[in-house]
């Protein structure tokens, strides 16, 4: 049996992880159904990087302010991005 950490942390027992196929790297969903918790991988790495940028977009600045201008993406959101990719198998630059 898996207990929760002080952080709220679990250790999914290696045989879900390998049924299901869940990597180091492996973006997972967490939520609530029927009072259990049920996490879900993400298989698609096109479904990730869209959710992120509508977060992204939802928490930006207001709509009469504009972000500050960037002349590269951002380097930690570009490592993640390629972090979900390989967990996904998709070393691709699409």
């Amino acid at each position: 049996m898996s207990r929760v950490d002080s952080k709220g942390r679990i250790v999914l027992p290696k045989e879900v992880r390998e049924r299901l196929d869940i990597t180091p790297g492996t973006e997972v969903e967490v939520h609530e159904e029927n009072g259990k918790a049920v996490v879900k991988p993400e298989v698609d790495p096109d479904d990730i990087l869209e959710r992120m940028e509508r977060l992204v977009a939802e928490t930006s600045a207001g709509e009469n302010e504009s972000p500050p201008a960037r002349d590269a993406p951002d380097p930690v959101a570009e490592k993640h991005r390629d972090a979900v990719r390989r967990g996904a198998g998709r070393d691709d630059d699409a």
